[in-house]
């Protein structure tokens, strides 16, 4: 991905404790070089500190991570692109596709969504946009609100009509706009169980409703010549929360953000890889 801030600030970001405390993790701590640790309530199996510091020189961070009782290994590398820089970020040892589907809420099935969610979080931090709201995992409640500056009808047209969704969601929406209709991430003739659009106002709200009682509702509001979304999930059962989907949502509500605000948006990530990804799911093209 391209971020707009030169490589010294990002790399700071990604070393100073503080910095990752308001991006990244409710605790931080690095005391290079032999310390990189963070956790809390944002963070996946994050009672305590699991990361062991492999590398950080030359603009490569490497570290171990043992999540679910697997030790991984996350490597974040930057590369100066004049007053932008290039980022990547891999991370070894999590489940493929269809592991991740099966148990998306396990730790290790949240961490797509966790980095998805984070680094789009610390492009916004360096650049000196709003942050989006981190997952608490440690709370039953789903309810997110961000302030878009755009009018309202262009923001739910975003929402409502299933190619723009696709464009800022970065992956392949198939939909029938209207209450009643199917809804998959994907391809309707491929989904045996998409979701159902369940309520539907016209430049106000949306409510989608899938096959195991959750419900995801988008509602929105003028605020100050722009538009004030307010997100929620509901319907499921307070003792296991699906905090990886919950993660995925967030990362596109600032990716939606984005696409309405910044002039000749594109989207965060140039590539994604994801081992036994149906072809065709991601799309980064931006069109």
């Amino acid at each position: 991905m391209s971020v707009r801030a030169p490589i010294d600030e990002v790399w700071h970001a990604l070393l100073d404790p503080a910095a990752l405390r308001r991006w990244l993790s409710e605790h931080a701590e690095v005391d290079l070089p032999s310390r990189y640790e963070f956790w809390g309530r944002y963070t996946p199996d994050g009672d305590v500190p699991r990361q062991r510091l492999l590398a950080a020189e030359n603009h490569v961070l490497r570290f171990a991570w043992t999540v679910g009782g697997a030790e991984t290994v996350v490597e974040i590398a930057l590369t100066e692109e004049g007053d932008k820089t290039s980022l990547s970020l891999s991370q070894t040892g999590l489940p493929d596709y269809d592991a991740m589907l099966a148990d998306p809420d396990s730790p290790p099935g949240m961490l797509y969504t966790f980095w998805a969610l984070s680094v789009a979080n610390l492009v916004d931090h360096v650049e000196g946009r709003p942050l989006t709201a981190r997952c608490d995992l440690t709370s039953p409640l789903m309810s997110e609100e961000v302030r878009i500056d755009a009018p309202r009808g262009e923001v739910y047209a975003s929402i409502a009509d299933p190619a723009v969704f696709t464009r800022w969601f970065g992956a392949r929406i198939e939909a029938e706009p209207h209450v009643g209709g199917r809804w998959a991430m994907g391809s309707l003739e491929q989904d045996p169980d998409p979701a159902k659009i369940v309520d539907l106002v016209p430049g106000s709200r949306m409510s989608l409703a899938y096959q195991d009682g959750v419900v995801a509702s988008w509602e929105l509001e003028d605020s100050d010549g722009g538009t004030k979304l307010t997100f929620v999930q509901s319907g499921f059962s307070d003792d296991k929360p699906p905090y990886g989907a919950w993660m995925g949502w967030l990362s596109g509500l600032a990716e939606l953000r984005r696409f309405h605000e910044i002039d000749s948006w594109l989207p965060l990530w140039a590539d994604v890889h994801l081992e036994g990804m149906p072809e065709g799911l991601i799309t980064l093209d931006g069109k």
